[in-house]
């Protein structure tokens, strides 16, 4: 007992070395492996948007066809508040100077979404369709794209923070998007969106929802 104790405070100890804060748990984990190919795994809950399970070299992912070029998303995991975070990897293909939207939510539809917009190359911080905060990023197209949003319980109010980054490389230390709310949203589901934009399907995969402090 003493050694596992021992193994659990070191993990912690690493993880604030890193500048990061323990997870507590998963409450929610899709990659899927285990999804039966041209659905969508039961668990999940499409708004609206042809999503079906695809399957390409090997690796089974949530795929948004190409057309229409409205925005569609999907709703999974528990309906929380605050003290959660959602991240995924998504995959999207530009067309000239056109290239898709992509984000993940927490609160549920009218709740937070952190979206990636190539065309005014800024990541975007959204409650509902209000614009709270964005900030510079380069999206690069035919690559995954990794985005993380979290929110916690701040001074009677919520710090919603948010970062994504190009699959495969380092995570950054620093959060991209940081803002704060005076009052809590209601609590809602965690999600997924897209727009393709450019005319081309966009990918999801290795969706979790994670528990923090």
């Amino acid at each position: 007992m003493r050694v596992v104790v021992s193994l659990i405070l070191g993990v912690c100890m690493v993880l604030f070395a890193q500048g990061a804060e323990p997870k507590i748990g998963i409450l929610y984990e899709n990659n899927f492996e285990k999804a039966e190919l041209r659905k969508v795994p039961e668990d999940m809950m499409v708004l609206e948007g042809g999503f079906t399970t695809t399957e390409e070299g090997g690796n089974k992912f949530l795929e948004l066809p190409g057309a229409p070029l409205e925005t569609f998303g999907v709703l999974f995991g528990p309906a929380e508040t605050n003290g959660i975070a959602v991240s995924a990897r998504v995959f999207g293909t530009g067309k000239g100077r056109r290239g898709p939207t992509f984000a993940v939510g927490l609160n549920g539809v009218g709740g937070y979404k952190l979206q990636v917009s190539p065309a005014k190359k800024t990541v975007e911080l959204y409650r509902g369709d209000e614009l709270l905060s964005s900030a510079p990023y380069n999206w690069e197209s035919k690559s995954w794209t990794v985005l993380r949003l979290e929110s916690r319980s701040k001074d009677g109010g919520i710090a919603v923070l948010g970062k994504a980054w190009k699959y495969g490389a380092a995570e950054p230390k620093e959060w991209l998007i940081s803002h704060q709310d005076k009052t809590e949203p209601p609590p809602g589901r965690s999600s997924i969106w897209g727009a393709p934009y450019s005319g081309t399907p966009v990918r999801f995969d290795d969706v979790i929802v994670t528990a923090v402090r």
